[in-house]
């Protein structure tokens, strides 16, 4: 529950009007005995007023717990303004934080993996919505969760304006929940970055991931656990630490990155043609979202610094170097379509916000599809 809605704020409100004070004991206990505790419900919405705030912008209107987000776009500050938005979930990591009962990373994933799946596109993020759905309610996990949404809201200038906290007994099992966001942002339409510009010669700038991101682990599971029988409490020294805290590694937000390059005081406003976020596809599918029809992509192989996790993978599984590139982002959280001669500016930028680049590749003619040399 993000932004104060649903069971601790939605249905406690609505449920609390239309019930007398005489039958309050009676119906928590009928309630309770089914699985779905109202008053933790509301003992836990008590705090989240504090978290919540911290992500705030002046364009948040109402108070927090209403049925709905209310978000006053400032239109001054666009001539053209265009809303971008998009929804994602954490997907089969969230096993991995249950396991060793650390919640507050795969919120910050989410975030940032939404956040960066609009800054492709030169979107500012606005606000953003959750989804967290729990067979029980679990006091820990709740606080632990909207704690990391809204650390990773508020760094990426996002305000978390609402959501839903959903106690289903029955549809999840116990311990497991799911996370899901949807978020919103702004682009000036003819500031959106929709690929058009790409053209033979750009060069393509790979930018560092933290690892495995939030994407790949049904695979990474499989052969970790199954194959590999290692445990998350192994440390392993090309790692640097154990299994489980490189497993639980926060997706990086690339947009301050984005941002910055195409600041209206920067000289690469417009260097940056095109951006594709490596996330489930690896490098074979996102990579073409972005390219015309008559541009291809060729990736050179050795170019850029392959984190040791996806090393271990790759022998541990046995699996082939083009299955890696088709399930992994292999250390590129995101690739950055650039006018070559902006190229040594891009990658000072990225080094100020602490990102490791390397130019990994170059667009060609040909279809919209990507090569890796």
């Amino acid at each position: 529950m993000a932004g104060g809605c649903a069971v601790a704020l939605h249905f406690v409100q609505r449920f609390h009007t239309l019930r007398d004070v005489s039958s309050r004991k009676t119906t928590d206990s009928a309630y309770t005995s089914a699985g779905v505790n109202i008053h933790l419900a509301d003992t836990l919405k008590a705090g989240l007023k504090a978290k919540v705030r911290k992500t705030l912008r002046p364009e948040v209107l109402g108070s927090i717990g209403g049925f709905g987000g209310l978000f006053a776009l400032n239109v001054k500050r666009y001539k053209r303004p265009v809303l971008v938005s998009s929804m994602d979930g954490v997907g089969t990591k969230l096993t991995i934080a249950v396991a060793l009962n650390k919640h507050h990373t795969v919120a910050q994933d989410l975030v940032n993996h939404c956040v960066n799946d609009i800054a492709v596109l030169g979107a500012e993020p606005l606000f953003l919505l959750d989804y967290i759905g729990m067979g029980k309610l679990a006091p820990r996990v709740f606080d632990q969760l909207i704690h990391g949404l809204a650390k990773a809201c508020a760094d990426a200038g996002c305000a978390l304006i609402g959501g839903e906290t959903a106690q289903m007994p029955g549809l999840y099992a116990a311990g497991d929940y799911d996370l899901v966001s949807t978020i919103v942002g702004v682009v000036e339409r003819d500031q959106i970055i929709d690929g058009a510009r790409i053209r033979p010669g750009d060069a393509i700038v790979g930018l560092a991931s933290t690892g495995l991101h939030t994407n790949g682990y049904s695979l990474a599971r499989q052969i970790l656990f199954a194959q590999m029988r290692v445990r998350l409490d192994d440390y392993h020294g090309a790692l640097g630490c154990t299994f489980g805290e490189e497993l639980l590694k926060v997706h990086r937000n690339y947009w301050p990155i984005v941002r910055t390059t195409r600041s209206a005081k920067s000289e690469t406003r417009d260097a940056i043609h095109g951006i594709a976020h490596i996330t489930g596809g690896g490098f074979y599918d996102n990579i073409p979202r972005v390219l015309p029809k008559n541009r291809s992509a060729v990736i050179r192989s050795g170019s850029w610094d392959v984190l040791p996790i996806f090393k271990l993978l790759q022998e541990g599984g046995g699996v082939t170097d083009e299955e890696m590139h088709h399930v992994f982002n292999m250390g590129i959280g995101m690739v950055l379509i650039v006018d070559p001669q902006s190229v040594p500016t891009v990658q000072k930028i990225a080094t100020r916000h602490g990102v490791k680049s390397f130019v990994i590749g170059e667009i060609r003619k040909g279809k919209p599809t990507v090569v890796i040399e």
